[in-house]
């Protein structure tokens, strides 16, 4: 498969596409929240039952699992940038038809939409893989990934605030501008990648994959309305089963599949995305739990009396804490490695649930339990791409931190289910209204706690850190002194045509002597290649470029200090001498 190397960034970028591209991140997020302030009145809004209502969010939530490891494998293939775009687009789209109608089948369908742009999240964390330095990689991938969280905790005082003093429906049109925003940001800030993988779309396994996963996240969602033991909820996760198992069993017969099962069943991808399940879990309690507490009257014993403004900035410090932990997650990582930061982060995630179960009865213990887990989840989700990226080629990026987000979004929707019956099952009735009590927000703090433990474990599987210098390098002197001394210990020289004219964006790949591909670059403007080797001994370089005759070409690498130089001439002989 094409691929950029994975020691260089394939264009040197701009330093305002950081913040671009993880501004997108948080726009996204914001629509997973967006209508948390208004959930109880929601059935009221759209004159339905409450069990209709809530598909209002349930829909976005199954759209953006969907849409995030599609929207990474076609990004792959056509495009990152482009297909960011495209996701950015749909959401403005969802958002001006929900903020249009009071009716439920079109908020539905534009919530639908508005969900389907999660897959910008992954696209980010490519476009950042293929363009940035060393340097600047980890902190940037930290800063992204940690933009679910970010938005979803900046949008709960904002829209709580836009709720409380105008028409609810405010709350699609601002979406909608923030949206059109980020996408002309997009336009003029952010440069597309070179970087393509082969083959073509796996339509089959796209149909496949979704439809397994609204089988299975359907009853997870509506499990709590439905029962647990219907027939309903059970027939949903047994089809699920079967069509995921089919699936699976398709995918690893394709060449090019959607999702690489086999690079998916690698111990550095597979513990991280069973990991990253369990800190979407203990993400969404804290969002579920504290606005609730909060916002119960004093009259309650334990209720806090705050409004939902007050609320929502009580808890804004939950994403505000994970965006400021991004560097701190650089400087961690480039000293100790991604595994290292991530269980550090799960440790203190469960030192803030573990606390939090006696920190309820005043305001500020909630401000208090929200920057201790902040600061966790933040570290935890930080540390997750550069784990995914670390253990795959440059050209599944997408798709592999799609399945990740994707991950995370299960994690999140189970912790939806779980807590939410939770709560439920364990709440006073009073006058017919549903109370949450104390003790069942006790018992899902508890949950959170456990789920981390699992978490805990999973990282603990995890193999060594992965010591490549793009996420550990903590400086731009270190990253320098890194990158010259990798590439004295391998090939450089030009891809020239048959008349000795530079050739550009030439595809090199280094083959080595079992036949496995052991790295790939493109040529620059001026023709030049630069490629590290894993060790000594017998590789082929192989040329091609759009207009010329591909080349294959021995080389020897005798695991000396000095690079050597080989001129890959399109086509024609090539020659090769120690520098």
């Amino acid at each position: 498969m094409t691929h950029t190397p994975t020691d260089q960034p394939t264009r040197r970028a701009s330093g305002a596409v950081v913040p671009v591209l993880a501004f997108a991140g948080i726009v996204v997020a914001v629509m997973q929240t967006l209508l948390v302030p208004v959930i109880k009145d929601l059935p009221q809004l759209l004159d339905t039952a409450p069990s209709n209502a809530t598909w209002v969010l349930t829909s976005t939530l199954l759209s953006g699992a969907v849409a995030t490891p599609i929207m990474g494998r076609l990004g792959d293939l056509y495009g990152k940038r482009r297909l960011l775009i495209l996701s950015l687009a749909v959401m403005v789209v969802g958002a001006l038809v929900s903020a249009l109608t009071s009716d439920l089948l079109t908020m539905i369908a534009g919530r639908t939409l508005q969900g389907f742009a999660m897959g910008a999240i992954p696209l980010g964390i490519g476009l950042m893989r293929d363009m940035l330095p060393r340097e600047k990689l980890g902190s940037a991938m930290a800063l992204m990934s940690s933009s679910i969280g970010v938005g979803g905790g900046l949008a709960l005082p904002l829209a709580a605030l836009i709720a409380q003093h105008a028409d609810w429906h405010a709350l699609f049109y601002g979406a909608a501008g923030l949206g059109a925003l980020s996408i002309v940001l997009t336009l003029l800030v952010v440069p597309e990648s070179p970087a393509r993988a082969e083959g073509t779309f796996d339509v089959l396994g796209a149909i496949g994959l979704s439809t397994g996963l609204v089988l299975f996240l359907l009853p997870i969602t509506k499990g709590s309305d439905w029962g647990w033991t219907s027939g309903t909820t059970l027939g949903l996760f047994a089809a699920a089963a079967v069509v995921l198992v089919l699936w699976g069993v398709m995918e690893l017969r394709l060449k090019a599949p959607l999702v690489d099962l086999r690079t998916t069943a690698r111990p550095a991808v597979l513990f991280t995305n069973l990991a990253s399940i369990m800190v979407g879990v203990s993400f969404y309690v804290v969002s579920l739990v504290l606005p609730q507490l909060l916002q119960l009257p004093k009259a309650t014993g334990y209720g806090l009396g705050q409004s939902m403004v007050v609320a929502g900035l009580l808890v804004a410090p939950l994403g505000l804490t994970m965006m400021f932990t991004a560097p701190v997650y650089a400087r961690l990582s480039a000293k100790y490695g991604p595994k290292v930061t991530l269980i550090l982060g799960m440790l203190i995630i469960a030192i803030g649930y573990g606390a939090g179960l006696g920190l309820m009865s005043a305001a500020w213990q909630s401000l208090v339990i929200a920057v201790v887990l902040g600061a966790g989840i933040g570290l935890a989700y930080s540390s997750l791409p550069a784990l995914i990226v670390g253990a795959v080629p440059a050209s599944e990026t997408g798709a592999a931190n799609g399945l990740n987000t994707l991950m995370r979004s299960i994690g999140t929707s189970v912790s939806s289910a779980v807590i939410g019956m939770v709560l439920a099952n364990t709440a006073n009735n009073v006058g017919g209204v549903a109370i949450p009590t104390m003790h069942g927000f006790r018992v899902s703090f508890l949950i959170a706690t456990g789920a981390v433990a699992i978490g805990l474990l999973m990282a603990l599987f995890l193999p060594k850190p992965n010591r490549a210098p793009q996420l550990r390098a903590s400086s731009e002197e270190e990253a320098g002194i890194a990158n010259a001394e990798a590439l004295l210990r391998g090939f450089r020289g030009r891809v020239l045509s048959a008349d000795g004219v530079p050739v550009a964006r030439a595809k090199v790949t280094l083959i080595d002597r079992r036949g496995r591909q052991a790295g790939a670059t493109l040529s620059g403007e001026d023709g030049s290649y630069e490629l590290t080797v894993p060790g000594e001994g017998a590789y082929v370089l192989a040329a091609r470029a759009t207009g010329h005759a591909p080349l294959a070409s021995s080389a020897t690498h005798g695991g000396g200090e000095r690079p050597v130089d080989l001129d890959l001439s399109l086509p024609g002989e090539t020659t090769g001498v120690p520098a």
